[in-house]
């Protein structure tokens, strides 16, 4: 038996429904505060992401999905959502449009990494990005309104981590500091870790090697080191969360494994997750624009996985679809009128479905029964009869006055 590919899944139809339920939230949270719907291609140039995501990142280094497309250019399934906006961005001169341009999207995103719990190689997420705006509003506002989105769908257990980054340049000086502080202690680090200190320092905090993880409990923070229009950027930041109800707790070792990120960082987690207890989060990204040749924006977003926040959700209710009428055959020479009732019902706004498994009269009742359809329309040779599924009723009518009856919503005396 063939079978899905390790680490993708299929979407079923109760999981496409949790789902429908999860995009209409967003749509409804996000286009509430000015957010539009954004949609970018599933693979992008690799240099976008190489530019932009970070040439040091494990995203590039070790989980893209990169191949050639025949013509000699390189071309990556896109492993994150923010690079392709701010591309599109550019290319289309949305900065000409009034600022900060609100833009969201649900998607899916492609990474070769280990599947687990919660991580797959093919995953969907849905982000926000306001690009346009260096305002710390613009931060506060981004991390209410997914906390508003998790809180929307169920999400169990949440909990919030904050910090901020500073500046590209107050972060050279930093990783100067941090390098030096590694190398003094090499030995005691993981070989992963020890293999990346020139090139990415500050993933060390993300080790999960015990003896790593006890030398950066006593590594230098960045926190400790921010400029003073990055402090004050910051301070702003918590002072609206604070004002707004969110609690937050500081962590100065949070790393999300993207090198655009500048001054605001935040990831909220659930316990309900387990290890992988990640649910979404994003930051502040001020240099992205630039660095993809676009002229300088500040810009800020996050995304949150959308198979994340169904396991960490409480069970979401998946509604019945509504079936107003059911269409009954118990002979084939019903067909063409049936067929043709069926789409007239559709055109006037109605859900209607035919039969089409070639069952009984009686098994096609207990069917109607089972899918909560209102009315049933048995379509003979002889003629045609309405059936109210909830009353018992039934009476003897044309195959023309079946929708206008049902529109009225007329008893069958």
């Amino acid at each position: 038996m063939i079978q899905a590919p390790k680490g993708t899944f299929d979407i079923l139809p109760d999981d496409a429904a949790r789902r429908e339920r999860i995009e209409a939230q967003a749509a409804r949270i996000l286009g509430a505060a000015g957010y539009r719907r954004i949609e970018t291609p599933a693979f992008e140039a690799t240099d976008l992401f190489e530019r932009g995501v970070g040439e040091a990142t494990d995203i590039v280094q070790k989980e893209m999905y990169t191949f050639d497309d025949g013509g000699g250019r390189s071309l990556t399934l896109r492993p994150e959502g923010t690079a392709p906006v701010c591309r599109a961005y550019i290319e289309h001169g949305m900065h000409k449009l009034p600022q900060p341009v609100k833009l969201w999207y649900v998607s899916s995103f492609f990474r070769a990494e280990a599947p687990q719990l919660g991580r797959y190689r093919q995953f969907w997420q849905v982000g926000a990005e306001a690009i346009g705006s260096a305002s710390p509003e613009t931060d506060a506002e981004l991390i209410v309104l997914l906390a508003e989105l998790l809180e929307a769908v169920g999400v169990k257990g949440l909990s919030l981590s904050l910090t901020s980054l500073g500046t590209p340049e107050t972060r050279a000086e930093y990783r100067e500091e941090l390098r030096a502080y590694l190398h003094a202690r090499e030995q005691q680090l993981s070989p992963d870790v020890r293999s990346r200190i020139d090139l990415n320092p500050m993933r060390a905090f993300d080790a999960s090697d015990e003896a790593t993880r006890d030398v950066m409990r006593r590594a230098p923070k960045l926190l400790d080191r921010l400029a003073p229009d990055d402090a004050e950027h910051f301070a702003e930041v918590r002072l609206l969360l604070d004002d707004a109800g969110i609690r937050y707790e500081l962590d100065p070792t949070l790393v999300r494994g993207l090198d655009y990120y500048t001054r605001t960082l935040f990831e909220f987690s659930s316990d309900a997750l387990g290890a992988q207890s990640g649910v979404g989060g994003g930051g502040r990204y001020d240099r992205l624009i630039e660095q993809l040749d676009g002229p300088p924006t500040p810009a800020s977003g996050w995304a949150a996985g959308v198979e994340r926040m169904m396991l960490a959700a409480d069970e979401l209710p998946v509604q019945g679809d509504l079936v107003d009428l059911f269409i009954a055959l118990p002979t084939a020479a019903g067909v063409r009128p049936a067929f043709r009732l069926a789409r007239e019902a559709r055109r006037a706004g109605l859900q209607a479905q035919l039969e089409l498994a070639g069952r009984s009269l009686r098994g096609q009742l207990r069917h109607a029964d089972r899918i909560g359809a209102r009315y049933v329309a048995i379509v003979g040779e002889d003629g045609t009869s309405l059936k109210n599924m909830e009353s018992g009723e039934q009476r003897e009518t044309s195959a023309q006055d079946v929708i206008p009856m049902i529109l009225r919503g007329s008893r069958l005396v």
